[in-house]
């Protein structure tokens, strides 16, 4: 029963386990659409600056400012900027399929709400370290115990199989082949005589039934350990990760607020005619270019 419980437990996790994964599917597709969102916008504006760009630069070269290599150079820039747009906007498309399959709808629906990275936030603060028994309600972790559980119930029915088995009865009988010995001694007990000899002929087979049994238990004991380090690792890495990331985002936010300074000060300068359009233009598109890596 014990054995049987273990296996109730076992497929317990598995399904727990089992949503967790489509449970960080679904936020790691959330995650995905919005940033994929925001690289489209901010690609759409580059698009734009540097359009702008473009036709100033095809007029000055109709006052012969500049030479026909500038255009060539300037529209080349933007054909390029246009040929990234539309991949984006296909995996774009490809992660909202995805997303709406993995909360059981039809991916033509369109019933799951758009998700934009101005909703999203990392944590504001990260543990330094994880206790034990916060790791250990891992589904993963509570399935590979329970096998453990299992294995060692095992153990116990097979060494508890090597002793005999009385069972005392009310009853009383005889068995004889023919009516001269139905009431000789030999036919007395005839049952409880068997019941205590079969753990004795059978004493190999059951050996070996409990070396295999005590071999799964090894087995499932080793496994058990390599979880639980898989897990503490798993943990280690996403602490690591979360720590990375927050770094990452802080320095793409300093690179992004000086880029946008700079973008002012070239529109001042263009205001008080120190720079030239081109100039502004080029700062922009630095600034655009910026948010873009931000978003990613």
């Amino acid at each position: 029963m014990e054995a049987y419980q273990a296996e109730v437990d076992y497929q317990r996790y598995i399904y727990e386990g089992t949503y967790l994964t489509l449970t960080a599917n679904i936020v790691t597709s959330a995650i995905q659409e919005a940033s994929l969102r925001e690289q489209i916008k901010a690609t759409r504006e580059i698009i734009a600056a540097e359009q702008k760009q473009l036709d100033v630069i095809r007029k000055q070269f109709e006052l012969g400012a500049v030479s026909k290599a500038v255009v060539l150079s300037q529209e080349t820039q933007l054909a390029m900027t246009k040929a990234g747009l539309p991949p984006i906007e296909k995996q774009l498309d490809l992660t909202r399929h995805a997303l709406m399959v993995l909360t059981g709808q039809f991916p033509a629906s369109g019933q799951a709400p758009e998700f934009r990275l101005e909703t999203l936030h990392l944590p504001e603060s990260l543990p330094v370290s994880l206790p034990s028994l916060l790791a250990r309600q891992r589904p993963d972790l509570r399935a590979s115990e329970a096998l453990l559980h299992k294995a060692c119930a095992a153990v116990g029915v097979a060494t508890a199989n090597l002793f005999p088995q009385i069972t005392l009865s009310a009853g009383y009988g005889f068995q004889a082949i023919g009516d001269t010995i139905l009431f000789g001694g030999q036919s007395i007990a005839w049952n409880l005589g068997a019941s205590l000899l079969q753990p004795i002929f059978r004493g190999g087979e059951l050996t070996a039934r409990r070396r295999s049994a005590v071999a799964a238990y090894d087995q499932a004991t080793a496994q058990y350990r390599q979880t639980v380090l898989k897990a503490f690792q798993d943990v280690a890495d996403v602490l690591r990760a979360l720590e990375s990331d927050a770094r990452t985002l802080q320095a793409q936010t300093e690179a992004e607020a000086a880029a946008k300074a700079a973008l002012k000060l070239s529109e001042t300068q263009y205001q008080l005619g120190a720079v030239s359009y081109p100039l502004l233009l080029t700062a922009q598109r630095d600034y655009q270019k910026t948010r873009v890596s931000h978003k990613e």
